[in-house]
């Protein structure tokens, strides 16, 4: 891992702690800690990185495109993508049973494992390290974005249909339940615009579902 980011850890532990899933964590007593807190790190020193770069390279963008643009690079399937494509997903410590229902393929696990790497990077050698590493990365993905080739973040486009026909629309993403463990929970959400159910979706995180019901929401108002 250290070679394919270029990165050299003066603390290996940090890099181990990165790779830990939470399902390792359960299943090994002597592991103290799994890579939540340093995801945790990761996401915020991602955003400020991802949100640094667009302000530099766009700089007659209002806030709102900036935002946008930003959330499609560091959003969920995002992440997940980069990962596979740099084998992170192969390094990660599953439990043997996230590991039996797929785990390391799963977008939700392999994304959190790339904030917790980026978070890692920081705490180790930190601020600029850490751009060096994000932007070698995410570099393709956020030239993807100002290309606009990149994923579709269907919420904000249903958001925009709808306000075509009503100025003020109450959108709700609204959680029915959930299914299976807590190590491989699958969420199922309905999207309502003013109290009325327009679509439904299932992921393996409430944002991946929400971003599956709206669209079917959209696909339905187009007549797909």
């Amino acid at each position: 891992m250290e070679e394919t980011i270029k990165y050299d850890f003066k603390d290996k532990g940090l890099l181990l702690k990165a790779l830990t899933h939470s399902s390792y964590k359960r299943e090994d007593p002597s592991v103290k800690e799994d890579n939540e807190r340093l995801e945790f790190i990761g996401d915020a020193v991602l955003d400020v990185i991802i949100g640094t770069e667009l302000y530099e390279r766009l700089p007659r963008e209002p806030e709102g495109s900036l935002t946008k643009l930003r959330s499609l690079i560091v959003c969920e399937r995002s992440l997940a993508r980069v990962g596979k494509e740099i084998k992170l997903n192969s390094c990660i410590r599953l439990g043997v049973g996230e590991r039996h229902t797929g785990g390391e393929f799963k977008d939700s696990i392999v994304a959190d494992a790339m904030e917790a790497l980026i978070g890692a990077v920081f705490m180790d050698g930190g601020y600029e390290a850490a751009v060096r590493v994000v932007l070698d990365m995410m570099g393709p993905t956020i030239e993807e974005a100002l290309g606009g080739g990149l994923f579709t973040d269907y919420k904000s486009e249903f958001q925009e249909y709808v306000q075509r026909d009503v100025s003020k629309p109450l959108i709700e993403y609204i959680t029915d339940r959930s299914e299976g463990p807590d190590h491989s929970k699958v969420f199922f959400v309905h999207v309502e615009v003013d109290g009325k159910n327009f679509g439904e979706g299932s992921g393996r995180s409430k944002k991946e579902a929400g971003q599956n019901a709206a669209k079917e929401a959209l696909d339905k108002l187009r007549g797909r």
